[in-house]
């Protein structure tokens, strides 16, 4: 099968050029269990795949002194998107922490521009007892949160550490706020039509201003319905009724902090993918987007081929749906599905029956589904996003 490549992108003349960073800890094993899903991905569809590799975080620390090289900045400048496994370990938590390699994320998310953060949570029925939470509290819960992902506590201005004192400043603009939530109200066009809008407008300024701004901005899409939450509110409803959420827009911090909670809606960090995206090419191109799964680099578990690839796989299948290639996309979520439903799994989502795989035998398994290629069963829809 071969798929009509989207202007060209994906044919022999315009490869699709994937700068992968595999990072850190568990990063490198992920990043490889991924890229064994995309080589059937491209045996199945046709895609040709331009694969290049870069140092991020500890990685490049250890080459280059920097978290994030030149060298890297440049290869993912000219690319068609970037491939991130995990950043950090504990053996560079004595330096500076403005040399750390977590600097390296905040880096690339500057270098690139990309503002917003996508992170889907979606509920695989095979692991409805996984959490835990009550399987009558998750089934049906499928929503998103939009994270705005360069303003506000973590790169605002003044910064820093006297003695005794320290300071961190919340600052946003009429403009950042826009941008993000018309990226909310766009992909919630695409789903249930509905927005939550958090923040803490009772008590932060920039609170009442982001009210404002997303307000405004609702009236552009009037087929979207918006409510605004307080985060506190909305940690509490998240675990209380995550059913009634469709797209979550939230700032920087707030972002981090619920998105994180409602990772575990889903029983493992290592089941949720996301992507960072920046602003669309001014030739109508696609956004340059980021694609990683939402753990960390957990390098105690360095080298044993334990844990669980599936967050790294979607974050993949996310890539190509943001690339144009869908039918590719749905294919790994089918085959991510067929696996679960035959009871194969990590450790980190026991299943009552079934066998526990490594991470490269798990991505050898959907790896084969891929391509078997057993359709998606019609109730549980891929996400696109």
């Amino acid at each position: 099968m071969t798929l009509d490549c989207p202007n060209g992108l994906g044919s022999a003349n315009t490869p699709l050029h994937i700068v992968a960073l595999p990072g850190d800890g568990i990063g490198p094993e992920m990043v490889a269990a991924a890229k064994t899903v995309l080589n059937a991905i491209t045996q199945i569809f046709g895609i040709q795949v331009r694969w290049t590799e870069g140092l991020i975080g500890g990685a490049a620390i250890d080459a280059h002194g920097v978290p994030f090289p030149e060298a890297t900045k440049t290869l993912v400048q000219d690319c068609h998107a970037v491939f991130l496994g995990s950043v950090g370990d504990f053996k560079y938590d004595t330096l500076d922490p403005s040399i750390r390699p977590e600097q390296g994320l905040l880096a690339i998310r500057k270098a690139l521009g990309l503002f917003a953060n996508i992170r889907p949570v979606k509920i695989w029925p095979q692991l409805v007892n996984a959490s835990t939470l009550k399987p009558e509290v998750l089934e049906g819960t499928d929503l998103v949160v939009v994270r705005e992902l360069t303003g506000g506590l973590y790169f605002s201005q003044p910064k820093g550490r006297d003695g005794d004192k320290a300071v961190d400043t919340l600052a946003y603009t009429t403009a950042e706020i826009e941008r993000i939530a018309h990226v909310a109200f766009q992909l919630a066009q695409t789903r249930r039509k509905q927005v939550c809008s958090v923040d803490k407008a009772n008590v932060l300024a920039t609170s009442q201003l982001w009210r404002d701004v997303v307000t405004e901005v609702a009236t552009h899409y009037p087929d979207v319905a918006l409510s605004h939450m307080y985060v506190d509110n909305a940690a509490m409803q998240l675990i209380r009724n995550p059913r009634d959420f469709d797209v979550l827009l939230t700032e920087n911090t707030f972002g981090d902090i619920l998105s994180d909670e409602a990772a575990m809606l889903a029983g493992s960090l290592g089941m949720l993918p996301s992507s960072s995206l920046g602003a669309s090419q001014t030739d109508g191109g696609f956004a340059l987007g980021l694609f990683e799964p939402c753990h960390g680099s957990a390098p105690q578990f360095k080298g044993l081929d334990r844990l669980n690839p599936i967050a790294q796989i979607l974050s993949l299948a996310m890539l190509l749906d943001h690339c144009g290639f869908s039918p590719a996309a749905e294919a790994i979520h089918a085959a991510v599905y067929a696996v679960l439903s035959q009871g194969q799994h990590t450790e980190d989502i026991p299943l009552p029956h079934g066998t526990c795989l490594g991470t490269q035998a798990m991505a050898n398994a959907i790896a084969k589904g891929v391509l078997q290629h057993t359709p998606l069963p019609a109730e549980h829809t891929a996400l696109s996003v």
